[in-house]
């Protein structure tokens, strides 16, 4: 596995932490404009709805999608 990699995996993961937690700010910090694939996105999303935090929502859905 490489450092990139790795690194993606513990961001995404911190991601998934911070939504269960509502933490908006910690989000915002881990997203950093860097663009991520479709199905992480969605999964974010879906996990976000489960709260119903509309900013969270709104911040995962303008994440620019990897091609």
């Amino acid at each position: 596995m490489t450092d990139k990699n790795e690194h993606s995996i513990a961001t995404f993961a911190a991601l998934k932490t911070a939504i269960a937690n509502n933490e908006e700010q910690s989000i915002k910090e881990l997203l950093a404009n860097q663009p991520m694939q479709a199905l992480e996105k969605s999964y974010l999303i879906d996990l976000a709805k489960l709260s119903n935090n509309r900013t969270i929502i709104t911040l995962l859905e303008d994440i620019t999608v990897k091609e």
